[in-house]
């Protein structure tokens, strides 16, 4: 084989090889490129495997503040408030004086119940025409009654109360809505049977109802006594602390 021809085989074997090493070339690159871009996009800066990544640094405290104490709580909260709560939470207070049994602003909305009352008739010494009508409140807190008792005076013999004489009462009344009775306090209210002249026949029973709110069925009935003697014009006076002054209050009945 002359020299020439030996030239030209090399030559042909080369060019071939040539072209397929840049084939596998390109094609490796462009396996680099479809793969670089699938994967998640890396951390800037990442631990090396079993080394833990440094800590940021505490912040110090100003130089002359005092250190927090142990256990306190953090001087930031998180928006929104705080999750603690106090381990022992107050409770809101209540209006009417609570477990003490109210006051007399308690009363005003409060009604007396007739099982809670006593109720004793009397007659006063100093006048015997004249019966004190004791209310007694035997419960634990206060309780408001009306301004005066409801009562009628009639016969005991009578199948009903349709008949019976009502007295005259205290008129243009203000102030609070109720008569406050504290616990286990009395309050009197006095009528006077016969404040002019004459008499009515037949009577003989005072029917008391120591609120006017309250049922017929709570009605009490007493008898006046021997030797009562009842005018056409009866007067009842209002509820107060002392037997004098609810009688004096009998003096205001039937004035407007």
């Amino acid at each position: 084989m002359s020299a020439r021809r030996a030239v030209s085989a090399r030559r042909a074997l080369f060019v071939p090889a040539a072209l397929a090493l840049g084939a596998a070339l390109t094609l490796t690159a462009c396996g680099a490129d479809n793969g670089d871009a699938a994967q998640p996009t890396k951390p800037a800066q990442s631990a090396s495997p079993g080394t833990a990544a440094p800590a940021a640094p505490a912040a110090q405290p100003t130089a002359g503040a005092p250190a927090p104490a142990p256990g306190a709580p953090s001087a930031a909260a998180p928006a929104g408030g705080s999750s603690a709560r106090p381990k022992n939470p107050v409770a809101p207070a209540t209006g009417g004086g609570g477990a003490a049994g109210g006051d007399e602003t308690y009363a005003y909305t409060h009604p007396c119940k007739a099982d809670k009352l006593t109720v004793k008739v009397t007659t006063r010494a100093e006048a015997p025409n004249q019966r004190v009508i004791e209310v007694h409140n035997q419960g634990t807190a206060y309780c408001g009654l009306s301004y005066y008792p409801l009562i009628s005076l009639g016969s005991s013999k009578a199948p009903n109360h349709g008949n019976d004489l009502t007295p005259l009462v205290p008129g243009g009344l203000g102030g609070p809505p109720a008569h406050a009775l504290a616990p286990g306090k009395s309050t009197y209210a006095v009528v006077d049977l016969n404040p002019g002249s004459g008499a009515v026949a037949d009577v003989d029973e005072l029917n008391v109802l120591p609120d006017d709110q309250m049922p017929n069925a709570d009605t009490r009935n007493f008898p006046l006594g021997a030797g009562a003697k009842v005018g056409k014009q009866p007067k009842l006076g209002l509820y107060r602390e002392s037997v004098a002054d609810a009688a004096a209050s009998t003096e205001t009945a039937g004035r407007s």
